[in-house]
């Protein structure tokens, strides 16, 4: 087959696309990645075609304050507002374009875009579905879609049960709409209408518009909800890929004693004092060992932040670690929660500590709370005693551990999610024949 696959350039979004058009190239499929000219070379070493996005959004997300200024100002609500217009919702036009002139100059067997990448929306709703090639999300978020039996996405209130939930719901979804997120719905609007939509839209329910939707969640820690259909399938984490990350020269002395995995991602890991840093001075001195990721910075950047410049002597730190084998020994997992490495977590049975404060990472760890496999801080900027009190809770209560091997076995060891895709893609053409 010949896929066509579109993400913005945000690390985590693009390396949902990544995987995907690895696992097909492997299996001799023709794949064409839209994408951001910083991940051409990835693209490429996936064995896909690349097209470029246009330039005027192929911004770099290693500093989107520079595209999107003001943004490291915002917390809460408003920063997610803010994010959502400026990140998302004004590159929808471009966006449109560049898929419509890719899909005009091939002919494509199917379409896979990453949910986040707003110029599907406007594809789907004016282009007749006779017209045009099957469509798919890849979604590396939590599920957005409004419903009476969950808060609105970005509030990260967990569900509440019976009557009362239902009313809490149904008046927190008609105060975001008509409030909170009103600048969302504006911006949105008037870019669909940019792309000649007529009708409004709501960009938290845009899953519903796709033919099919393949959520990188375990089902386990997702809120269940009526609204959703079977068209979206919880495919589970796609597998980590350790290609061209090898085990640190320490790895064979880490020892026995529990590991405990802290990392800020490879977004917003600017700061190590938000949580990486903190994490060391709270466990210097507890019978752990600490391994720490820099998401891609210097060691150094995280060393200078410590007494004397030096690493305390129960922890490690590397630049990247192959999350495969770093995760079967790991005992807690300390995130900021980014939505990829807390599914790998759970698939690897590992419970958590998560502190998010920005982007969709407060949703994340209301939805570990809520499942029972770990703690949520509730900050983005924990004390280290608030560290020390959590991790230590989590290692001593193997109720965690044991929600989380629950969790992530519910897919089975064998379950192949580039196999499902293209059993979907194939089961849903042969529909479209008969």
């Amino acid at each position: 087959m010949k896929l066509l696959l579109a993400s913005p350039p945000i690390h985590g979004h693009i390396l949902s696309i990544l995987g995907v058009a690895e696992g097909l190239a492997s299996r001799g499929h023709d794949i064409c990645v839209l994408a951001g000219q910083k991940y051409r070379g990835r693209v490429e070493a996936a064995g896909a075609r690349f097209l470029p996005l246009p330039a005027a959004v192929d911004f770099d997300d290693a500093d989107l304050d520079a595209f999107l200024p003001g943004r490291a100002d915002k917390r809460g609500i408003a920063a997610l507002r803010h994010d959502l217009i400026g990140i998302f919702m004004s590159v929808v036009p471009a966006q449109y374009r560049a898929l419509r002139s890719a899909l005009a100059t091939e002919s494509f067997d199917a379409v896979i875009t990453e949910l986040v990448f707003g110029g599907t929306l406007p594809y789907l709703l004016t282009t007749p579905r006779h017209r045009r090639p099957p469509v798919y999300g890849i979604s590396s978020v939590p599920v957005t879609i409004d419903s009476v039996d969950t808060a609105p996405f970005g509030l990260a209130l967990p569900p509440r049960p019976g009557a009362l939930g239902s009313l809490r719901n149904r008046a927190l979804n008609a105060f975001v709409h008509r409030v909170a997120f009103r600048p969302v719905v504006t911006a949105l609007n008037q870019a669909l209408a940019e792309c000649g939509v007529t009708q409004g839209a709501w960009i938290f329910d845009a899953a519903l518009s796709y033919d099919g939707v393949f959520q990188l969640t375990l089902p386990g820690l997702e809120y269940p909800r009526r609204e959703l259909t079977d068209r979206i399938e919880f495919l589970g984490p796609l597998p980590a890929s350790s290609s061209g990350t090898e085990l640190p020269d320490w790895w064979d002395q880490v020892g026995e004693r529990p590991i405990v995995h802290v990392t800020q991602g490879t977004i917003d890991n600017l700061d190590f004092e938000r949580l990486v840093a903190p994490t060391i001075r709270a466990l210097a001195d507890e019978p752990v060992t600490v391994v720490a990721s820099t998401g891609g910075r210097d060691v150094e950047s995280l060393t200078d932040l410590l007494p004397e410049g030096r690493l305390p002597a129960n922890v490690r730190v590397a630049r990247y670690l192959p999350y495969g084998a770093l995760l079967s020994r790991t005992s807690v997992m300390v995130t900021n929660g980014g939505f990829g490495g807390v599914q790998l977590a759970a698939r690897h049975g590992v419970p958590l500590v998560v502190a998010g404060a920005t982007e969709d990472k407060p949703e994340v760890a209301a939805r570990v709370a809520w499942a029972g496999m770990g703690v949520d801080l509730r900050t983005g900027t924990p004390s280290p005693e608030r560290i020390a009190q959590a991790v230590g809770t989590v290692l001593a209560d193997l109720r965690f551990a044991h929600q989380s091997a629950a969790i992530g076995s519910v897919l089975g060891a064998d379950h192949d999610p580039i196999s499902r895709i293209l059993a979907v893609i194939h089961e849903d053409a042969l529909t479209e024949v008969r």
